[in-house]
């Protein structure tokens, strides 16, 4: 069944390759270009849910649907491809987020084709990052899924409140180089200790303690600016309100999960010792991600804004679950990732729906829209509870596991110093955080969808065809059944994390992490 996953990456590639020689003269050749990239996305889709359905989570093959084609041999150098079930989640969110986006693409009318062949050369980058198990092709995919970013807002993006998209575009490409060229440095000290790129025998080599603890922040603050872990989230939001419809949901969705899935990857598979030492100040830090990013949302007006910050603010949770080293809490950290995925990728595609015929977010402008647009604003009221947490859909069952395996973590040693952070610090910060995200939400949807209806917007017109509702429909289908029966994604998740070396305990035996009692 290898080939299920070289169909998922190669989908989009082909489709690529197709789009450059179609041609773009009139309104019927744009109309094939979106039929043509909806198709590859599609069999992408079809893929990733075969995936998920064979992926055996019990078995104690842990790595499945291989394909390893030999490369460079005195490199030790493949073309390796494979998943656990942390990769089977992330394979699945990303297909549901381009399958979505692609529809929502529809309304791109300029440069219908170079948009679409930079959207799928960016999914492949992301397909590849989650397939690969080759050190090399890793990085090599990692890269390919930023790049395309910089002409997609450059090109098709607006202006963000005070910020030009020019700016925005820079400081998203600066920030994330930066920490990519940073975690290229920890990745070449794994390969040059260890002579092989295959992510798979990382596990079985014996790295000391001090190579650990040395190199394991390298690697985790390298891909924490994608994450993105404060104080180094500013380019999100801003990428986020600059950003066109579709790239704001693969921005949100997919591509802020590179960098909490490359730690668990890599760091977490390589260097486990390092993580028990360090993931204390982790423990730390999400608690500024998750109080600083409500609090920064709730002062916002666009809801752009709003929902990046948000999204900075949930990604602290992923933190939080990371940090708790147990099946609880890293399981409740994937599952959130693959949640928050399909949450903010509704989000953003429901924003740019009234966006291209309002022009502006503010909320302030806004009012009363649900009387024009009932289903978008029936959508958007639905993404809105499922972000603040309410029962039955998956940001709920996701931040329940995290805030117990950080519950039952025992403490976060604090490195370099005789400190414990109390397990409640960070449990009394969750909770918080989604009392204060329910206090934003529920403000914008008052504000832009109740009251009085604003006389400019007498011509507003709804979602009325199935191609327009589809993408909508699909990503809250999948938050409410993965909310009231999360073992559908849950299972397959822990198929993955009960192999991570640096975990501790299994579900329900979750002990304090190594190192608590220093």
């Amino acid at each position: 069944m290898g080939w299920l996953g070289l169909v998922v990456l190669l989908s989009p590639l082909v489709a690529c390759v197709r789009l450059f020689f179609r041609p773009e003269k009139n309104d019927n050749d744009k109309e094939a270009i979106r039929r043509l990239a909806i198709g590859h996305v599609t069999v992408s889709l079809v893929a990733a849910v075969l995936m998920w359905f064979f992926y055996k989570p019990d078995s104690d093959e842990r790595w499945q649907f291989l394909i390893d084609v030999s490369w460079v041999e005195t490199m030790n150098l493949s073309f390796r491809l494979g998943v656990d079930g942390i990769g089977v989640a992330m394979v699945l969110l990303t297909s549901l987020v381009i399958w979505a986006g692609c529809y929502v693409s529809c309304s791109i009318k300029d440069r219908v084709k170079e948009h679409y062949i930079l959207l799928m050369a960016l999914v492949v980058g992301v397909f590849g990052v989650f397939l690969s198990l080759d050190l090399f092709f890793f990085y090599f995919f990692y890269e390919m899924a930023v790049i395309p970013m910089f002409l997609l807002i450059g090109i098709w993006g607006s202006r963000a409140a005070k910020y030009s998209k020019e700016y925005a575009t820079m400081k998203l490409t600066l920030y994330l180089t930066a920490g990519a060229v940073l975690a290229l440095v920890g990745v070449l000290a794994i390969y040059s200790e260890t002579g092989t790129f295959d992510i798979r025998a990382l596990k079985a080599h014996e790295f000391s303690e001090s190579f650990q603890i040395a190199w394991f922040p390298v690697i985790f603050l390298g891909f924490a600016s994608i994450i993105p872990m404060w104080p180094f989230h500013s380019w999100s939001p801003i990428g986020h309100a600059a950003a066109p419809s579709s790239v704001s949901m693969l921005h949100a969705g997919v591509l802020m999960k590179l960098g909490a899935f490359a730690v668990l990857r890599i760091a977490y598979e390589a260097l486990p010792d390092g993580a028990s030492y360090w993931m204390g100040w982790v423990g730390v830090l999400c608690c500024m991600n998750i109080i600083y990013g409500g609090l920064v949302a709730m002062a916002q007006r666009d809801l752009k804004f709003i929902i990046g910050f948000s999204s900075s603010s949930h990604m602290g949770y992923v933190l939080l679950g990371l940090a708790t080293m147990n099946t609880t809490g890293l399981a409740g950290a994937v599952f959130l990732m693959f949640a928050h995925g399909i949450m903010t990728a509704l989000a953003f595609g429901l924003i740019g729906w009234f966006y291209e015929q309002t022009h502006t977010r503010v909320v302030d402008d806004l009012g009363g829209m649900l009387k024009k647009l009932p289903f978008i604003g029936t959508c958007f009221i639905i993404m809105a509870m499922a972000s603040a947490g309410l029962p039955g859909f998956a940001n709920f069952a996701s931040e329940l596991l995290v805030i117990l395996g950080a519950w039952s973590s025992g403490g976060f040693a604090l490195a370099g110093t005789d400190l414990v952070l109390p397990y409640w610090i960070p449990v009394i910060a969750a909770i918080w955080g989604i009392v204060i995200s329910a206090t934003y939400l529920l403000r914008a949807v008052k504000d832009t969808w109740l009251g009085p209806e604003n006389p400019r917007w007498a011509e507003l017109k709804d979602a009325q065809t199935k191609r327009q509702k589809a993408p909508f429909v699909a990503l809250i289908v999948v938050l409410a059944l993965t909310g009231c029966f999360p073992r559908l994604i849950v299972d397959t998740i822990k198929g993955g994390v009960r192999h991570l070396p640096a975990l501790s305990k299994s579900v329900g035996d979750a002990e304090p992490v190594k190192g608590a009692e220093r």
